[in-house]
Parts: structure tokens; C-alpha cells; sequence
């Protein structure tokens, strides 16, 4: 427990790990499991218990979260960018609203956003470099693993919905969130949402080497995404109206 309060800013470098190494894919290992299992679980829940359900997980990811600002506190060590304006921060946030009160706007883009961001940053993780016995370790696997397993569990569950149509609406929703937090980083100097650079081991890093510029990845990203998200579920309807 050495390196419990360090961040990526104060930890020494070769006390971290690799990714897709074996903690990284017990993590992941993690992941699938819990999903499942709430899966299961949540389908045989009555409307009550699937109300319950969904405030647990998002009390779980409020309470993840107030754990890592403690934990910044405690270690003397919150700057301005672990302010909660992270997409996955965010999406906290957009989870404890729908758990209250479910729009169908507000599922769709958590089906569309929420559940690629989410997945995508346990597949590709940010903070390789903090161990396994380090608070924000701990925190950024588990506030991702819950932000990628409500979604998912709806989803499976047919409480998510998202219709193509309604796909424009959902991109608006993620722009007016950026435009704002692109100014906000401009005037404390900091990273939310990558809009400013991408460090190595994220994926838009490799549009930055590539092109000069990480925002390039964007729109490539997204549309990839959305392909992957839609593309099948609009085969299975065209084939389940035949």
C-alpha cells in the first residue's frame, strides 16, 4: 500500500501495469462476469425491484466517485482536472438522472455513448502506470466496470431502445456537453474529454501520430462505433419483421 494516494501525476514509473496483462485481464474477466450475473438477475426482477435496482447503481457510482475526491483530499493531491467533467464523469451523472428519471433521450445515448466510452476505457485504460494497490486504480476500474453494466443490463433487459432515427438528437446531446467543456479547458488548463490531447494508449492517439492531430480520430471513432452499436440491431429488426 505504498503507492495507495499516488496519481499518475506523483507515481514512480515500473510499479503500474501493461495492458492486457494478467491483472488487466482479471479486471476485464471482472467485468463480464458482474455484467452477466445483473443481467440474469435484473430480467427476473418485478418493476419494484428493478427501480431498486438501478438507484443502487447509481448511489454505488456517486459514492465510487466521492471516494476518489476523498482519497485526492486525504493525499493533498485535487487539481482542477479531477473535476467530475470527464465523459465518464458525466455519464455518472446522466446514470443517477435516468435511475430517477428514464427519458427515452437520455437511454438512447447512454445506450450510444455510455456503453462504448465505458468499455472502451477498461479496454484501453488511461492509468497503466498506478498498481493494483492504489485508490484510483481501484476507482477507475469499478466506476467504469458499473458505468458500462447499467446500460448493458437495460439493454439486454429491452428497456433501452435507441432508434436510428433518433441518432442526431443523441450526437447533439454529446456536442452540447463539449462545446462548453472545451472552453473549460481552455481556462484551467486541462484535458476533459480529451479534447486537447490524448496520451499513449489511447486510441486517439494513434490519429495524432498518424495525422498531427488527435481530433482527426473523432469522427473516424465515432462512426466506427456507430456501426458496431446500430448495424446489427437494425439487421435483427429487418429480419425479425420478415
Amino acid at each position: 500500500m505504498q503507492y495507495f494516494l499516488d496519481t499518475t501525476e506523483t507515481i514512480p514509473s515500473g510499479v503500474g501495469f501493461s495492458h492486457f496483462s494478467l491483472i488487466h485481464f482479471i479486471w476485464l474477466a471482472l467485468f463480464v462476469a458482474v455484467t452477466v450475473i445483473n443481467c440474469f438477475w435484473y430480467r427476473k426482477l418485478k418493476d419494484k425491484g428493478r427501480n431498486i435496482w438501478r438507484k443502487t447503481v447509481s448511489f454505488l457510482l456517486i459514492a465510487d466517485e466521492i471516494f476518489k475526491d476523498v482519497m485526492l483530499i486525504i493525499g493533498g493531491r485535487f487539481t482542477a482536472s479531477y473535476l467530475p467533467l470527464h465523459l465518464c464523469s458525466l455519464n455518472i451523472i446522466l446514470i443517477s438522472v435516468h435511475a430517477w428519471w428514464p427519458s427515452k433521450t437520455l437511454s438512447g445515448y447512454l445506450y450510444t455513448v455510455g456503453i462504448p466510452g465505458a468499455i472502451a476505457a477498461l479496454i484501453f485504460p488511461s492509468w497503466t502506470s498506478l498498481p493494483f494497490g492504489n485508490f484510483m486504480h481501484l476507482h477507475s476500474f469499478t466506476v467504469h466496470i458499473l458505468l458500462a453494466m447499467y446500460p448493458i443490463v437495460l439493454g439486454m433487459s429491452g428497456e433501452l431502445a435507441p432508434q436510428l432515427r433518433q441518432l442526431p438528437k443523441y450526437m447533439l446531446f454529446l456536442v452540447a456537453m463539449a462545446i462548453p467543456i472545451y472552453g473549460i479547458n481552455l481556462l484551467l488548463d486541462t484535458n476533459f474529454m480529451f479534447l486537447m490531447h490524448a496520451d499513449a494508449g489511447n486510441p486517439l492517439y494513434l490519429f495524432e501520430q498518424l495525422w498531427g492531430n488527435h481530433l482527426y480520430g473523432f469522427p473516424v471513432l465515432i462512426a466506427a462505433v456507430l456501426i458496431i452499436m446500430y448495424l446489427p440491431m437494425e439487421v435483427f429488426r429487418k429480419l425479425r419483421k420478415r
